[in-house]
């Protein structure tokens, strides 16, 4: 139709949901027909005429003006080939990079991680490795929280109840114990608070002593948290926590005073609402019994002390600045929703207009569906739970392969174990609450990364039985059967998986494409014979379960999942 086109009309093509109506489909015709006021099923038809047959699909009219697209076997069959030469296995790259920096996982100095911090550090380094894989320069910030009242308490708790030695031992777990001990003293003695905060007040001024035991407490600390990053695979580019920020903040908020973007209120300095946006999406404003009222956020308390707010901002500054960050994405809980609102829409109002993004995420809940939490009522270590799913998936391995050695075991408890925790977690909508059950996310059959480790395992498991002659993966693949087209099918959608993470920020787009991959494998195996077949039919069936080890692993490891060699 070319120039009669509409000016904003986009014609859209999506994988088919039912495979009776082909393998892609579109309402484009449907869409356009209610614009120009015309049949669709006339003017689907009219697209299919032009469009005429090709190499790649047949296509059909369905329903009220559906165009169905039928994929021919051959141009599946030129697609695998054209994986099995490309590294990339046909994700392109994008366009137009960016650099993004992400910020996840954030804990707190002096603190255990615990298992609330799951979501955000492995959502964050799925999308970390996603990002980068596509062509993003990512910058990845560990945002630890290294500076706040808490070590008024550490501090006094360092000179007079530390035990050294359990501080060499577990840095983490004896400044904690710290901690509550001085939180449990002062609620017993409230003069010994007095003090607390009289140490705080001696580090912000800069006292070399308390800065000594500061900087002692974050580096034992730091080096605590590592521990179980590494064991989790996650690495950060940065480790640039609250302190970082401190002499940025004084003058930021006397800039927004200057500049009418602040105003003192009750001894506080806050940013309100500047009434440049509706009350409805204004996060300076809430609505209480039928009236909005004022909601600011408050960037200096009246005694003179900083917030979140405020090194959030001057994080923000940084980032733009120093790294050039064309995006900014926070992974962090829904309940700071409206923090980050306000955030973003006052450092609009500064001028500093970016991409800033809350990718924000639900709770983990036990089997009572509440927040997850151990019998005493304690929050769980993450530490712990780590070192349960490496317990646990040892049992399921000691079971399935007694005779391999033990260091073997060793290894690929870990891998399955932290890979049960992984995918678990990538598998849901990051918005949703889900339970975190221990049978499920072992488990070998089902939605878990051990059926897909399995799966990997199994495809390698039949090129170790072949004679050793090397494999020409550029011969030509020949597709007939049923379930050889739909395994082919699932291989080829890979390039169009990858990329649609980032859309909305969802590992869990890829987690069940990898599922509805093994599961296709599954059925294939099971359909067409590979070692017993013979001549080009077997030759295509090895390029399929070749490709299918492939993609399994490449897409599991960009969600930061190893595969074992065996299991």
């Amino acid at each position: 139709m070319g120039a009669d086109l509409p000016a904003d009309f986009r014609a859209t093509v999506a994988p088919s949901a039912d495979l009776r109506f082909g393998d892609y489909q579109s309402n484009a015709a449907m869409v356009l027909a209610k614009q120009c006021r015309t049949n669709p099923r006339a003017l689907a038809q009219q697209v299919v005429d032009q469009a005429g047959e090709d190499d790649v699909c047949s296509l059909e009219i369905a329903g009220p003006g559906f165009i169905n697209f039928r994929i021919k076997p051959e141009f599946y069959a030129s697609r695998l080939l054209a994986m099995l030469a490309d590294e990339r296995l046909g994700v392109e790259q994008v366009r137009d990079p960016k650099t993004i920096v992400i910020d996840f996982s954030a804990p707190n100095v002096a603190k255990p991680m615990h298992v609330g911090h799951i979501r955000s550090t492995i959502i964050g380094d799925a999308l970390s490795r996603v990002a980068r894989f596509v062509g993003h320069k990512v910058i990845t910030d560990n945002h630890i929280g290294d500076w706040g009242t808490q070590f008024g308490m550490i501090l006094w708790g360092w000179k007079n109840i530390l035990d050294e030695q359990a501080l060499e031992a577990n840095p983490i777990d004896e400044l904690l114990r710290v901690y509550k001990d001085v939180n449990l003293m002062c609620k017993e003695k409230p003069e010994l608070l007095d003090t607390c905060k009289a140490e705080l007040v001696k580090l912000q001024a800069g006292d070399e002593e308390n800065l000594a035991i500061w900087k002692r407490c974050v580096e034992v600390s730091k080096s605590g948290l590592s521990r179980i990053y590494d064991q989790l695979d996650i690495h950060f580019d940065y480790w640039l926590g609250e302190s970082f920020y401190n002499d940025a903040l004084a003058p930021l908020v006397d800039g927004m005073i200057a500049a009418g973007m602040a105003r003192e209120s009750d001894g506080a300095i806050c940013v309100f609402s500047d009434g440049s946006v509706p009350p409805n999406e204004d996060p300076f404003l809430v609505q209480e019994k039928g009236e909005w009222r004022a909601n600011p956020c408050i960037i200096r308390k009246a005694d003179g002390g900083f917030l979140y707010a405020t090194t959030d901002l001057a994080t923000l500054d940084h980032r733009i600045r120093t790294w050039g960050a064309d995006s900014i994405w926070y992974v962090v809980g829904a309940p700071q929703a409206l923090h980050f609102r306000q955030i973003f829409s006052a450092q609009r109002r500064r001028g500093m207009e970016g991409d800033y993004r809350h990718i924000a995420f639900g709770s983990i809940l036990g089997d009572d569906r509440k927040p997850f939490k151990t019998r005493s009522g304690d929050t769980v270590s993450l530490q712990d739970v780590l070192d349960e799913a490496i317990e646990r998936a040892a049992r399921v391995v000691e079971e399935k392969s007694a005779d391999m050695p033990e260091e073997e075991k060793k290894r690929v408890s870990e891998i399955v174990g932290i890979g049960a925790v992984k995918f678990a977690e990538l598998s849901q909508n990051r918005m949703t609450d889900y339970v975190f059950n221990w049978d499920k996310m072992l488990a070998l059959q089902g939605d878990t990364a051990p059926y897909l480790q399995n799966s990997y395992v199994r495809v390698r498991s039949i090129f170790r039985k072949l004679d050793g002659a090397p494999l020409d993966w550029t011969a030509p693949v020949e597709l007939s059967r049923d379930a050889e087209i739909h395994l082919a099918r699932l291989l080829a959608r890979y390039g169009e998986v990858v990329p649609q993470v980032l859309d909305d920020c969802r590992p869990n787009v890829l987690a069940a494409y990898l599922f509805d991959l093994a599961r296709a494998f599954h059925s294939f195996y099971e359909a067409c014979p590979v070692l017993k077949s013979e001549g080009a039919v077997r030759h295509s069936r090895l390029a399929l379960c070749e490709l299918t080890a492939r993609t399994l692993e490449h897409g599991l490891g960009l969600l930061g999942i190893r595969v074992p060699d065996r299991m």
